[in-house]
């Protein structure tokens, strides 16, 4: 579908900006920090929209990233959302036909409203039923895997983690009816064993968090996002999608560095404590 006519934006952002959100909901909707309100995000696409961005998915972009196919726009956009909330097939989707553009939503497959006798955990709030995926895959948007049941897979076992990987990824292509090739790791967590199962598993490309812009000959299974929370006001998210994001960021990236030490320990801890 079309919208209104396009005006001039800003220069060319450096690198691709992958950006991530998880609800579009409001209090008292939701507490989470990294809800962004639906009044919020409606903006935040009718900015990219009149500033000329062309929205890609994730796969697509990967695959241009990696220097398969040139086919990227000239100021491309990719808009990623993890989990699977069903306020995506409310609140999104009908803007995404508005203005014409695309997403990748990253389902949690244990979590979707109506997963029956695959149903794992406990869902976070409202999720998307197998008939909203479907109707998001005709609407053009790509599903991606996000786990079955959430965990932090570089802190499981390798059995334990190929089901993961396996499971989310063959029940998304039986539901769907089409190859699922991408995935995001819960909480952005991975290591060099997740990596290598992911792409042993059958996976293209998968993404992380980071906070940077997403460049070319960068490591396809670590694609990093740029986060979009509650917190971010228009003006933060305008510079992060033109790639002014190396301030916005800092104490994310200090954040991150301590938990990777943390993450690290505990691996070594674990493998310690399972050899002993």
């Amino acid at each position: 579908m079309t919208g209104p006519d396009r005006h001039q934006g800003p220069g060319r952002q450096p690198g691709v900006p992958i950006l991530m959100y998880h609800e579009i909901a409001a209090r008292p909707q939701t507490t989470s920090p990294l809800a962004v309100p639906p009044a919020a995000f409606a903006a935040q696409l009718a900015y990219l929209y009149y500033a000329g961005y062309k929205t890609v998915n994730f796969a697509e972009a990967a695959a241009a990233l990696a220097g398969e196919t040139s086919r990227l726009p000239a100021r491309p956009v990719v808009l990623t959302f993890d989990d699977g909330f069903a306020d995506f097939h409310r609140e999104v989707l009908p803007l995404l036909r508005h203005y014409g553009f695309t997403a990748t939503v990253f389902v949690t497959t244990g979590w979707i409203a109506d997963a029956q006798g695959h149903r794992s955990g406990n869902q976070p709030g409202q999720m998307l039923s197998w008939n909203q995926i479907r109707e998001a895959v005709g609407a053009g948007v790509e599903i991606g895997a996000h786990s079955h049941e959430h965990p932090q897979l570089d802190q499981i076992k390798p059995g334990q983690l190929r089901h993961e990987l396996a499971l989310s990824k063959a029940l998304l292509e039986d539901g769907i009816g089409q190859a699922v090739p991408s995935l995001a790791y819960p909480f952005g967590y991975s290591s060099a064993g997740v990596r290598q199962t992911a792409r042993a598993t059958g996976y293209r490309q998968a993404c992380a968090v980071a906070n940077a812009m997403a460049r070319p000959a960068g490591d396809r299974y670590t694609l990093p996002r740029l986060t979009v929370r509650a917190s971010t006001s228009q003006a933060r998210f305008e510079r992060i999608v033109r790639g002014g994001n190396s301030m916005i960021y800092l104490k994310d990236h200090a954040l991150t560095k301590g938990f990777a030490v943390v993450r690290r320990s505990r691996a070594a801890l674990a493998g310690i404590s399972q050899r002993a």
